[in-house]
């Protein structure tokens, strides 16, 4: 399932471990805090003010931990463009993990309003995103959509119990090396999908360990080892030429968000298959 929005490589993002408040929101997306929509729009365009929404959000437990807005060219469309929120609610975070609410909306009409789940590992501060198995809620631009927005945001949260159980069924599971080997295959085929190209990189790269911590054969350390090397790169490569390089990391909010949510899935059909 495709995104709602795109954002360019190397948007304007901010990350942190605490709390965003909205002085340090609006130095990133002043788009988020725009108080009408872009002028482009017409009467049957419904205005769904994203300050707003996160003002309900912050009453209802969620705090914003990661705020991005896409660049623009049209200097009149900066302050209503497509914008990014990852926030967390406080009975979700634990001493691993948070679970997240992935937030995007503009107020020009390039995106509709749409929230995905989410999920943090403090250990790499990379965020995951979980694949179909939970909720994707997006609401267009038009109707009556108030109510729809805090609800959508509680589908989602609710969401995580199934989320979670994925999780602790994929720890349950042991991968011998050549299980793990094809798992690493399918991520690569993921990411670099042209049968034309080579991956530039080898199976045992994708799945080496960063930290001893991770160095265990169940299903949840593969993923995670193989999802933090191909979204974080930085591993030595070579091009289909023999020209040396090292990979780049996935910077592009959209590239990211698709490739971690196909990873998911990935590891979650291969917890099924060995259930």
């Amino acid at each position: 399932m495709q995104l709602a929005s795109r954002f360019a490589p190397r948007s304007p993002v901010l990350r942190s471990e605490h709390p965003l408040s909205d002085d340090q929101i609006r130095t990133v997306a002043p788009s988020i805090f725009a108080e009408a929509p872009h002028d482009s729009r017409s009467h049957r365009y419904s205005y769904i003010p994203t300050a707003t929404v996160l003002h309900k959000l912050r009453g209802e437990g969620f705090q914003p931990f990661m705020v991005c807005q896409t660049r623009v060219r049209q200097e009149g469309r900066r302050d209503f463009t497509k914008h990014m929120l990852r926030l967390r609610h406080a009975s979700q975070i634990n001493g691993r993990e948070a679970n997240e609410i992935i937030l995007l909306n503009s107020h020009d009409g390039s995106s509709s309003y749409q929230m995905l789940a989410g999920m943090l590992r403090f250990v790499c501060m990379n965020g995951l995103v979980c694949g179909d198995t939970v909720a994707d809620v997006r609401v267009p631009h038009k109707g009556d959509v108030a109510d729809h927005v805090i609800e959508g945001a509680y589908e989602v949260l609710d969401g995580f119990g199934q989320a979670q159980a994925s999780r602790d069924a994929m720890r349950a599971i042991t991968l011998d090396g050549g299980e793990a080997e094809v798992f690493a295959r399918a991520a690569l085929a993921l990411k670099y999908d042209d049968p034309a190209k080579p991956a530039p990189i080898t199976e045992a790269q994708v799945l080496a360990p960063r930290r001893f911590e991770d160095n265990r054969p169940d299903l949840w350390s593969v993923f995670n080892r193989t999802q933090e090397n191909l979204t974080q790169g930085g591993l030595p490569a070579r091009t289909a030429n023999g020209r040396r390089q090292h990979t780049r990391p996935v910077q592009g909010i959209d590239q990211n968000l698709r490739l971690n949510r196909a990873l998911w899935l990935l590891a979650d059909g291969m917890q099924r298959l060995k259930a």
